[in-house]
């Protein structure tokens, strides 16, 4: 009788331990893809939900809200990129899977003990998002090409009357590096402003003003109409003087040359030219019968500056010479000084 009653008692006891069992088991399945309260996932508490009302969470409160409209503006225009254009998605699945296997851990009377007790499972998992690839920077090449001004050298130009100078002026160009971070961030947080002011930084010419000036440090102008002959230091002008140039039929060219090379007291290298007559192709040394006199600046191959005789004097302020430009010695010799080879020289 008693080892009956001691069968029918662990018969019984493992009875209800089968059945206990079984409703644990039963129970932990009900939940297999519940996440455990406290998990969070892109910063969203999706805490004892089930795996398709946490998705529905998240599409709601973390991707939602990104999907919007971006606006940069850049040197007084807009610049739109909308939700089409950016195509933002998140692993939304990849996370979740995440979530729910995080939240199984453990054996199944822990597992169980945790839920019913509420038990916080303290677990922030991230949530990577995505947007369409390259969309970035073609916004910001699109919005760098309408920003950019090129910036503008200085330059000088001649003209009978004087020397104009264009002064220089710094361009423009778009901070892109900035832009891209501003647009990354707009697109994957939603707490920044969807309307991004893009910067622009200075682009410097290559020849400033001052660089400009400093580089010409001498400049002249030929004014065969006037007869005068203009300098220029650093592109101001500082002397003039009365000059002759070429009569009629042997003018002095007209154009923009340089001083080619100079000459203290030159020979006269004669032209091979009919007005030279017997002379043609002479030299003639420093002396009474060289019209060349004290100084001498080629600027166009046989043409150039020089002195004159003081006999000859009267030819100043007329069309008088072969081609050449001719001065007053003391005038030749104050311009040489000041004249480095290189020199432009303008014919009007």
């Amino acid at each position: 009788m008693k080892r009956r009653i001691l069968i029918i008692g662990s018969a019984t006891v493992l009875l209800v331990l089968a059945a206990g069992a079984g409703a644990l088991y039963a129970y932990d399945s009900s939940r297999s893809d519940v996440i455990a309260k406290g998990v969070t996932a892109g910063g969203v508490d999706v805490g004892g939900l089930s795996v398709d009302a946490a998705r529905a969470r998240l599409i709601e409160r973390a991707v939602a809200p990104r999907r919007r409209t971006l606006t940069v503006h850049a040197a007084g225009r807009t610049f739109a990129l909308a939700p089409g254009q950016s195509r933002l998605t998140a692993d939304l699945d990849v996370a979740l899977e995440r979530a729910r296997a995080d939240s199984r851990r453990g054996w199944l009377g822990e597992r169980v003990l945790h839920d019913v007790t509420a038990k916080r499972l303290p677990e922030s998992l991230p949530l990577k998002l995505h947007y369409a690839p390259g969309v970035v920077p073609r916004l910001v090449a699109t919005v760098a090409d309408a920003v950019r001004r090129a910036p503008r050298d200085a330059s000088v130009s001649p003209s009978a009357t004087g020397l104009t100078v264009t002064p220089s002026h710094p361009g423009r160009a778009l901070n892109e590096s900035a832009l891209k971070r501003a647009l990354a961030s707009a697109l994957v947080f939603p707490s920044h402003s969807a309307d991004i002011p893009a910067t622009t930084k200075p682009v410097a010419p290559k020849v400033s003003s001052t660089q400009l000036a400093q580089k010409q440090a001498a400049y002249i102008i030929v004014d065969r109409h006037d007869h005068v002959l203009r300098f220029y230091q650093h592109l101001k002008l500082t002397h003039s003087w009365p000059i002759a140039v070429g009569k009629q039929g042997l003018e002095t060219p007209k154009g923009l040359y340089d001083v080619q090379w100079k000459q203290t007291n030159p020979s006269w290298y004669v032209p091979n030219s009919a007005w030279a007559g017997k002379l043609a192709g002479k030299v003639i040394p420093p002396g009474p019968d060289d019209p060349i006199k004290a100084r001498w600046m080629a600027f166009n191959g046989g043409a150039g500056i020089h002195g004159i005789d003081p006999s000859e004097y009267s030819s100043i302020g007329h069309d008088a010479s072969h081609g050449c430009v001719r001065m007053r010695i003391p005038e030749v010799i104050s311009l040489y000084a000041r004249t480095p080879v290189g020199t432009p020289v303008y014919v009007a």
